[in-house]
């Protein structure tokens, strides 16, 4: 789906007036080092400065907008940090602390405490991509940015209800460094930065081709990858330009190949179900005719007979692990580039570009099947005269292999920004850009074809008085594994194609405006015109008699327009005091209204000597409606898998061993879209000192606080399902809002219903806004380095994170405690981040460690405790152009393990169980 040519049309026209007559004028410092012009950007101003001798009076002279970027040890961290801290992720960080690629390194910042579903979560709406969540607000919450410029949101949303942009393709072929600013920033860069801002800055020069080779894989097996990169850059005098490719590609890691998730019995819950026929009278199993004989030869032969209270099926522990995957298999390529032309007078025209492809696949469940799944799941058996409920699951050699199953994500991307920068007068200079970003996701999703029932029951005779089907249904029919022809005359794959798109024009102008005693007070204006949208458009087929139990999924498509003025100051008042203030008006227009915000920044950076800066910061953000929740229509469809945590509670089951836990498939949902949205209101504050009495150490300890009020809410099937138990259990009150909210979205069958009584017919979930949350919390980071005659050069480095405060308030009236510390947080409450590198000759080595604090069990009043994890890496410079490196991921090869979780008996989403991963990279420059 291209871009709204009309749309785009009416941006260019209706904002250039406006824009234009804004670059001539004024600027905008754009907080992070994208390509702004020159002596713009805190992370650009920080990076220009030289050593400076003295701080203080070097922090007077440039009097710089709030830099924000640790540029080097020589550099004072007292003179280039600014009222908001910023953490920095060089390039050689990536490889250096045993990260796996960017997502990895992101995923693992001290800032990223919240929880957020990855490739081993198996059953979600994204399977395919990877999100982060600062301070645990969620991934809609951070705003990602490349050269800091927006980019175009994945094509669907998280958890089927949010925007989000995808980090798991982000190549690190030509990255620079990745910053990542802790609280709101709207007020420079609109919607979305509440919780912070992700800045991926790419090299702007490179002075040789370089090759870098590497290779790798796990020690228990399955995640094999190997990835190419070569970069290079070419100056031409007016003309400069740099580029780079990437290739890479990996295995997945499937559940059966670790030993502790192979088997679902392994601590003692009943086989999964492989063959089943019930009687739908009284919900028993009727006995195989066969023993199961027939079927013992599937999943590997661990399929057997099994007894339980409600009869005797056929059964096996590895029906789950045997799909599972819980690495995707991937396959990408990428490529970036950037060219600058001098034209001579200050004026420079300039035009970058990444683009990528990938193709993704993964598993989560091999085919199943349930007689009459559309109607009343039992039909009448004419050969028995019994109504008869009839189940399926079809094993890997009936199929030809679990991979035929697979799952597969093709995606194409492109960000591409065009522009010119240059001298206006004086100190003041100017940038006006326009950028286009697209990303194109192409998904298909294997399924049974309707034929699955005749396949199995044969034709249909009839319907009794009642509506109930009727059949003559050959039992021994059920109990015969298939033929991988048969299976292949009875499947085929259901495609969707999605796609969002983001355009921008903006003008910058900065430069110095007037003089104050502790020097000159730098101004910056923008403007920005822009249009975003998506659209999501399923396969025209689905809902119809050609799938198996399948539901229409209507064409969704949305977009929206936005116009934005924003300004910012930096005022030395004095030598050792520094005010900054930015402020900014957002306006959206969209599904015919709009909406609007002004937001604002306020900072005091305070430096009463040369080796302490004193902090403090305050700002409002917002983030506009989420057009996945505006435009969506509504929508019918079932879960992959449920758990009724109520029938589990009323029942007296341990959810570890509950018959009403992961049933497969799940329940009904009824999902609808709301156009009357709010924008979400945020207010963040920051205090903080950075000390550094020398230049081998510093240290750093900042507050941090971030509320947002008119928080949308969409909660989670599993997470209303949750709550019901709770409340009627009687472990919430019954009477508060929240759990009328759930009951009053939980439609059960009666309790004296024919089939399936009390059983959950309908989830009904939409957004509203209703919730407000907040959060605080202390980061502490610090750096020590030195020398030893002989024994090379060490560096320490540190950051802790800890959580004092999380509150979430679904409505008002409901109770609003800190529910840090209790089961009710599912987030991070600490985490630390530590390394030490030690250089020695040609010879470079780090080791480093993350611990993050505890987490709630599967079962209640269960915990995960702390639990630390270590990296390693050893580099060697074989040649002045050559350097060797051996990575290792997780040392120790640990898998945390969660004793109270049924399977795969670990914390997914939380930790990977992937143990040990290495890799050997060779780097080669070619050069003069």
């Amino acid at each position: 789906m291209k871009p709204n040519v009309k749309q785009t049309a009416r941006l260019t026209g209706s904002a250039a007036t406006l824009v234009a007559a804004l670059a001539a004028a004024f600027p905008a410092s754009l907080a992070f080092a994208q390509d702004a012009p020159p002596g713009t950007g805190e992370a650009a101003k920080a990076a220009q400065k030289e050593p400076a001798k003295d701080p203080a009076k070097e922090t007077a002279k440039e009097a710089p907008l709030p830099s924000v970027v640790v540029t080097g040890s020589r550099i004072s961290r007292v003179s280039s940090e600014g009222p908001s801290p910023v953490t920095v992720i060089k390039a050689e960080d990536i490889d250096r602390l045993g990260y796996k690629n960017v997502s990895d390194a992101l995923s693992s910042l001290t800032e990223n405490t919240g929880f957020t579903q990855g490739e081993d979560f198996g059953n979600t709406f994204t399977p395919a991509a990877n999100a982060i969540s600062l301070r645990g607000l969620g991934p809609n919450h951070t705003l990602v940015l490349v050269n800091g410029r927006r980019v175009a949101d994945y094509p669907t949303a998280y958890e089927g209800s949010v925007n989000f942009v995808n980090i798991a393709n982000i190549p690190s072929a030509l990255i620079d460094r990745i910053e990542v600013l802790s609280g709101g920033a709207s007020s420079v860069y609109g919607s979305d930065a509440i919780a912070g801002v992700v800045n991926i800055v790419l090299k702007k020069h490179v002075d040789e081709i370089s090759v870098n080779l590497r290779v790798g894989g796990t020690q228990r097996g399955g995640g094999e990858n190997a990835r190419a990169q070569v970069t290079g850059g070419f100056d031409g005098g007016a003309l400069q330009g740099v580029w780079g490719v990437e290739l890479s590609g990996r295995e997945p890691i499937w559940s059966r190949q670790r030993d502790f998730m192979a088997d679902t019995t392994l601590q003692g819950a009943a086989p999964t179900v492989v063959i089943g026929r019930r009687n739908a009278s009284n919900g028993k199993y009727l006995a195989p005719t066969d023993g199961c004989a027939a079927a013992g030869t599937l999943f590997d032969g661990a399929t057997s007979a099994y007894t339980g209270k409600s009869g005797t099926y056929c059964g096996s522990g590895r029906a789950s692990p045997t799909y599972w995957t819980t690495q995707t298999g991937n396959r990408s390529a990428q490529a970036a580039g950037q060219l600058t032309w001098q034209l001579g007078h200050g004026l420079e025209l300039f035009a970058e570009g990444q683009f990528g492809w990938a193709r993704t696949e993964n598993n989560t469940r091999g085919p199943s099947w349930t007689s009459e799944v559309t109607g009343n799941s039992y039909f009448r058996n004419r050969t028995t005269g019994l109504l008869e409920t009839w189940t399926r699951r079809f094993a890997p050699e009936e199929l030809g292999g679990a991979d035929r199953f697979n799952r597969q994500w093709r995606d194409s991307t492109h960000n591409i920004a065009v522009g010119a920068r240059g001298e206006l007068s004086g100190s003041w200079t100017y940038e006006i850009a326009f950028n286009s970003s697209y990303y194109l996701n192409r998904t298909t999703t294997p399924r049974l074809l309707s034929g699955i029932d005749t396949l199995l029951l044969g034709p249909k005779l009839g319907t009794e008085a009642d509506g109930t089907v009727i059949y003559a249904a050959d039992p021994a029919r059920l109990f015969r594994p298939l033929t991988p022809q048969e299976i292949d005359s009875v499947t085929g794959r259901s495609w969707t194609r999605n796609a969002s798109w983001s355009q921008q024009l903006s003008a910058t102008a900065n430069g110095e405006w007037f003089s104050l005693p502790g020097g000159p007070v730098k101004a910056a204006v923008v403007a920005e015109a822009g249009t975003q949208g998506f659209r999501n458009e399923a396969d025209p087929r689905l809902g119809t008699s050609v799938f198996y139990n399948t539901s229409t999924s209507p064409a969704v498509r949305g977009t929206r327009d936005r116009l934005a003025l924003g300004g910012e100051l930096n005022a030395p008042i004095t030598r050792q005091l520094t005010a900054t203030l930015a402020a900014r008006h957002d306006r959206y227009d969209f599904a015919g209204r709009n909406d609007g915000s002004t937001t604002y920044n306020a900072g005091m950076e305070f430096r009463p000597l040369s080796s302490l800066l004193v902090r403090a910061q305050h700002a409002t953000s917002f983030r506009a409606p989420d057009m996945n929740y505006i435009f969506a229509q509504q929508t019918k469809g079932y879960y992959s898998s449920s758990t009724d945590y109520y029938r589990c509670v009323a029942s007296g089951q341990p959810i570890t061993k509950c018959d009403f836990a992961n049933v497969s498939p799940g329940f009904n949902y009824l999902r609808t879209g709301s156009a009357d949205l709010k924008s979400e209101r945020g207010r963040s504050w920051g205090v903080g000192a950075v000390w550094q009495p020398a230049a081998s150490f510093d240290l750093s300890v900042d507050l941090w606080k971030i509320a947002i009020r008119d928080l949308v809410t969409d909660l989670s099937a599993d997470g209303l399902l949750r709550t019901e138990a709770d409340c009627r259990s009687g472990a919430k009150d019954l009477q508060s809002p929240t759990c009328q909210d759930a009951i009053a979205r939980i439609r059960r069958n009666p309790l004296d219903a024919l089939v399936r009584p009390g059983e959950v017919a309908e989830i009904r979930v939409n957004p509203i806004n209703a919730a407000s949350e907040s959060t605080w919390g202390i980061d502490v980071g610090t750096r020590y380095s030195w020398s030893a005659e002989g024994w090379g050069r060490w560096t320490a480095d540190a950051k802790y994170t800890k959580v004092k405060s999380f509150r979430y308030q679904q409505f008002a009236g409901d109770a609003n405690d800190n529910i840090v510390g209790t089961r009710d947080f599912g987030d991070w409450p600490s985490r630390l981040n530590a390394s030490l590198n030690w250089k020695i000759g040609d010879w470079s080595h780090t080791l480093a460690a993350q611990r993050n604090g505890r987490i709630p069990g599967a079962e209640p009043g269960a915990w995960v405790g702390p639990y630390w994890n270590l990296n390693a890496s050893t580099s060697w410079q074989l040649a002045k152009r050559t350097r060797v490196s051996v990575i290792v991921n997780n040392v120790f090869d640990k898998i945390r393990r969660d004793p109270s979780s049924t399977w795969p008996y670990y914390p997914v989403g939380y930790y990977l169980p992937h143990g040990r991963q290495g890799w050997i990279e060779l780097e080669h420059s070619f050069g003069a």
